[in-house]
């Protein structure tokens, strides 16, 4: 298939400052959108999805089974893996980047309905392109660089090309795929390939990248595949459709044929990289990233029900609970992992950017801060010096198990979600949790250890201060009388027609 490119640069940079290697490794960071961490064989919590292929990527290198998404949502945490920063400190805590506001500093909010207890802050609308990014890294070291799929932080002037990458494929602004995940898409000119009817996005998305893989296989290359699955809207291949169909189990919440198909095919596309990686003699030589963006989706509905289900992690999307930020995560790097390994090394997506300077022996740029580690050690199996994670989402989209504005904390087997002025008098309200001992989050510590409450809260309120944040702030027209404190935490049944982040 003919390489499709909206835009190649060619730089005259040099290498100043950088030391390359004989064989600097190449980098393929795989990203999945909205795929929960119980949505593929990795963690034995699905029955019904197959992912060979991502299972074959985690027998040839790490498994992290406590690796967090910076957000419950994508926008945030693509900012996050881009540029190793909170959306905290970026101030893009919304999957809003394709609303047509051009908004480029977060500001304190000003009003709420009398129902909530906050104000939410107003979030940016694009990622500047003044950040320093993986992808600038990479190029100033002398990398090419493709995106492939999903962007959403940001149409022109703020696109992939703005950002950095040589190639973008298929310039596309948008949430979601345009129109369908089955040809013909409705892609600003990008039309399907006319050989292959009713042709799937990954398929098409995949082969593209396998086209810019065997251009650049001469040259250390940066391929960055930011997928479009699992988002809705829910469509799959009919065939994959009818084949499910045949061996659902109505006892189990893992039962949507379609959702199923859209693992699969997301799957099938791992596994086209993998074979071609292999084929160009690149495996070696090359280092793989897989994770999500967030949790699965348990607030859109797919022929009657929640496409998916997180269990035993509680919430999904768009939640603070571990359904929505705990996320499967692979990484396979030659030289530095071992085939088949698996640690509970506590990890986040601002992390990925600082470790891959570290291993390829890069520096950051002058003054340049990260908001995640360097996890090299995890991957040579040690332990890293780390205290804790942070997710912070100051909004409170109704979603199941809904909790308003809140920031969360990680700390070893702990985790405290300060909920943001909903306690009393304008305090705030907290959950704690064990979650060695309670995966599901169902038993709220707070009340009966109010030391390690304090202790948590307080990495919090350092958090938010060295971040930066813009938070909520206490809504002085809030009514208790309008309140209604008992849908908190409560799943209720699926809706149609929910909004799409």
């Amino acid at each position: 298939m003919k390489f499709f490119a909206f835009l190649i640069i060619a730089t005259a940079g040099g290498l100043s400052g950088w030391a390359l290697a004989d064989e600097q490794p190449n980098v393929v960071f795989i990203l999945a959108d909205d795929l929960g961490w119980s949505d593929t064989t990795l963690h034995g919590t699905t029955q019904f999805y197959k992912t060979p292929n991502i299972q074959r990527l985690a027998k040839r290198g790490m498994m992290f089974t406590h690796a967090y998404s910076a957000s419950p949502l994508c926008s945030p945490t693509r900012s996050a893996i881009l540029t190793g920063l909170s959306p905290a400190r970026t101030g893009l805590t919304t999957p809003n980047c394709h609303l047509p506001q051009v908004v480029l500093e977060a500001t304190v909010g000003t009003n709420a309905p009398p129902h909530k207890h906050a104000i939410q802050p107003t979030p940016i609308t694009r990622l500047k392109t003044d950040y320093p990014t993986i992808v600038k890294s990479l190029k100033k070291a002398g990398y090419a660089s493709g995106h492939f799929g999903k962007w959403h932080l940001g149409p022109e002037p703020y696109s992939p090309i703005e950002h950095g990458f040589d190639v973008d494929v298929p310039h596309w602004p948008g949430p979601g795929p345009a129109g369908s995940y089955v040809a013909p898409w409705k892609f600003k000119d990008f039309d399907h390939d006319p050989d292959v009817p009713d042709q799937h996005i990954e398929d098409r998305m995949a082969s593209e990248a396998v086209s810019f893989l065997e251009a650049h296989k001469d040259e250390p290359f940066f391929l960055n595949y930011w997928m479009f699955s699992v988002h809705a809207p829910f469509d799959a291949k009919a065939s994959l459709i009818e084949e499910y169909s045949k061996t659902v189990n109505k006892d189990d919440p893992q039962r949507c044929p379609t959702y199923a198909a859209m693992v699969q095919s997301m799957d099938d596309a791992v596994g086209t990289l993998m074979d071609t990686l292999d084929r160009l003699d690149l495996t070696d030589n090359t280092i793989i990233i897989f994770t999500s963006d967030n949790g699965g989706n348990m607030y859109n509905e797919v022929e009657g029900e929640t496409p998916t289900s997180n269990a035993p992690l509680r919430g999904g999307k768009a939640s603070m609970f571990e359904g929505g930020t705990r996320v499967p995560c692979v990484i396979v790097w030659p030289g530095k992992t071992t085939a088949d390994a698996s640690t509970d090394a506590l990890i986040q997506s601002e992390d990925f950017y600082p470790t891959l300077l570290d291993g390829l022996g890069l520096t950051p740029e002058p003054d340049q801060r990260f908001d995640g580690i360097s996890i090299l050690p995890a991957l040579q199996g040690k332990e890293i010096a780390r205290e804790a994670v942070f997710q912070y989402f100051p909004h409170d989209p109704p979603v199941p198990d809904w909790i308003p504005p809140s920031v969360s904390v990680h700390q070893n087997d702990w985790k405290l979600i300060r909920v943001f002025h909903a306690g009393e008098d304008g305090g705030h309200r907290y959950h704690l949790f064990n979650l060695a001992n309670d995966i599901g989050e169902q038993q709220n510590l707070a009340s009966v250890n109010p030391t390690k409450v304090e202790q948590m809260d307080a990495l919090i309120t350092d958090f938010l201060a060295n971040t930066g944040a813009v938070t909520p702030v206490v809504n002085p027209n809030f009514d208790p009388a309008r309140y209604r404190h008992e849908l908190e935490g409560i799943r209720p049944a699926a809706k149609k027609n929910k909004p799409k982040k």
